[in-house]
């Protein structure tokens, strides 16, 4: 699979041309950005209050159309990541060459099947060779993958494939924990049900002992919150 030219392996089911022009050249962070409210967005909750039944010129609803659209805004701001600005020459040669491990980084995002929120935690290593990232960049990268329409599956190759492709390392190892509302709210309302995900790349698919420390990196963390 070929790289797209932002820095991660574009993935099957998703056309990533489409995407790529939603990118906003120069915008690497999340922090500091603005949400507007979308006149399309504010008519689509408006339709929707009514054909559920509600009034929305009653006055708790006057303003929801305009919230939901600016809340729609922040929780796809993703979108609108540069990979590029992301990494923002934060990648630096380092004689280094053991597991680099970040766990626990939380995540939210949005179902595309029901556009209901999963969460959970995500846990990311890679073995460097010659090259790391700077540590604010791995939550970043989680968080931009994060804050689209998603299933958890694909968030996880994505993050992944994306270290893989902007370092080059021996080996990058993802496994993400959600909880999902559209099986907690709706359907079969499993409060306890967990979806756990992962993608090995390199050393960590290849070699059971590297894949089996990171696991266990990943138990000992999971005791220390508890």
């Amino acid at each position: 699979m070929s790289s797209n030219g932002n820095g991660y392996h574009p993935t099957p089911d998703i056309d990533e041309e489409h995407y790529e022009s939603l990118i906003v050249p120069g915008r690497g962070k999340l922090e500091g950005m603005s949400f507007v409210s979308d006149p399309r967005i504010e008519e689509a909750v408006r339709t929707i209050l009514t054909a559920i039944g509600e009034v929305p010129d009653r006055e708790g609803l006057q303003k929801t159309p305009s919230r939901v659209a600016k809340m729609y805004a922040e929780l796809t701001a993703g979108y609108h990541i540069d990979p590029q600005a992301l990494i923002n020459g934060a990648i630096f040669s380092v004689a280094y060459d053991e597991m680099v491990l970040v766990t626990n980084i939380d995540y939210y995002s949005l179902c595309e099947h029901h556009m209901l929120p999963f969460f959970g935690q995500v846990h990311v290593a890679y073995i460097p060779n010659g090259k790391v990232v700077g540590l604010s960049k791995i939550p970043r990268i989680v968080e931009m993958f994060a804050r689209r329409l998603q299933v958890q599956e694909r968030m996880t190759v994505q993050i992944a494939d994306f270290i893989n492709e902007a370092l080059e390392p021996a080996g990058v190892a993802v496994v993400a924990e959600g909880v999902h509302m559209c099986g907690v709210m709706r359907g079969v309302k499993k409060a306890n049900a967990r979806m756990v995900t992962s993608a090995m790349r390199g050393v960590f698919r290849e070699d059971s002992k590297t894949r089996a420390e990171f696991m266990a990196h990943i138990n000992r963390s999971r005791n220390r919150q508890d």
